[in-house]
């Protein structure tokens, strides 16, 4: 519809968050005239009996889903369903509202097709947010809810920031996702253990029969996160995501010594990572993997190590939103090549 790489030059030159924000008003305002959104659709999703799948009690048309981070108030899913997302992950949200951290907290590191965030879950609060779910669900495709701690709420107190937010989110989301991956809110990290973990689930599967899934950082061994993940999926956890950004600067030019990197430097970390904790959970456990991916390949690369699903958010940043089509497309053309006819034939197929 439009030549993203001509637009681009100039989107960059707008200050990172301001240009977010451009897009979320584009994005926001097709929800406001339906009509104005069909022609991207039928353009942009790609729908095809190969890549279905039946996934937490709905059907994923395709399996190329919109990372949390880009619409963290729940008010683009109209937007994002357009271009061309199977499904959309919203958040993370918190129980309080909440400004984030001090401007500016995002950088593009274009040499390196990378984002650097360091937003600390500026978001609506969760009653606001629930009000705008309410009005949309059940929703044309599956939406996940990303949750997080508030900034001011201890260690210690941590728990129940996220038992309210099950509770008064869970009605609306199709998956839950517990976040304590993210680097941009105080001590949140540190939550990456076994007794919170185990806690955790164990409280929140009594609220709700949701599928809740845990995120993890891409800055643990291999040993760690492959514990992590085990002992969260033995708690109740109904599968992982992984992986959340990097805080290791060295893989840019230049960094802020603030957030987390995302994009083309995570790539082969967020697969190492991903490619160990499939190697123990694949089967028994659902599996999506987000970190550096934007072509069919590497998309193909993560479904056959083990992934259901897979996420991207700085590739439509730095592609523009014609690559979420191209995965699509390439998917279908790199699944026939393989004699495969259906999407779940090609899952774990490097784990058999």
């Amino acid at each position: 519809m439009f030549d993203y790489e001509t637009l681009k030059p100039w989107l960059f030159k707008i200050q990172p968050e301001n240009a977010h924000t451009l897009a979320e008003f584009v994005l926001r305002g097709g929800g406001f005239c339906p009509p104005f959104l069909n022609p991207f659709i039928t353009k942009s999703f790609i729908s095809h009996p190969c890549l279905t799948q039946e996934l937490f009690g709905r059907t994923f048309l395709n399996p190329v889903g919109l990372a949390a981070g880009f619409d963290k108030n729940a008010t683009m899913l109209e937007g994002t369903l357009a271009l061309g997302f199977g499904f959309s992950e919203i958040g993370t949200l918190t129980p309080r509202p909440q400004e984030g951290n001090p401007r500016p907290r995002l950088w593009r590191h274009i040499e390196e097709s990378t984002l650097q965030n360091a937003m600390g879950f500026n978001n609506d609060g969760m009653f606001r947010i629930a009000h705008r779910l309410k009005h949309i669900t059940p929703f044309s495709t599956p939406i996940g809810v990303n949750i997080g701690k508030n900034k001011t709420t201890s260690e210690e107190n941590a728990l129940k920031d996220y038992m309210t937010l099950i509770k008064a989110l869970h009605e609306y989301a199709d998956y839950m996702v517990i976040n304590i991956s993210s680097p941009n809110t105080p001590g949140l990290r540190d939550l990456q253990n076994e007794t919170f973990i185990a806690q955790l689930f164990n409280e929140a599967k009594s609220l709700t029969d949701k599928p809740i899934l845990l995120k993890i950082a891409p800055d643990m061994s291999e040993d760690q996160a492959i514990t992590l993940c085990t002992h969260a999926v033995e708690s109740g956890a109904d599968g992982i995501i992984a992986t959340n950004t990097t805080i290791d600067y060295s893989l840019v030019d230049e960094p802020e010594e603030m957030g987390g990197l995302s994009g083309e430097v995570l790539r082969e970390r967020s697969f190492y990572l991903f490619d160990a904790i499939a190697r123990e959970l694949y089967g028994k456990t659902t599996l999506i993997s987000v970190g550096g991916i934007s072509t069919p390949e590497e998309a193909y690369r993560r479904i056959r190590a083990g992934a259901s699903l897979v996420q991207l958010y700085t590739s439509l940043i730095f592609k523009g939103p014609s690559v979420i089509e191209e995965i699509n497309t390439g998917l279908i053309d790199l699944l026939a090549h393989d004699g495969y006819t259906s999407i779940t034939q090609a899952i774990g197929a490097d784990r058999k």
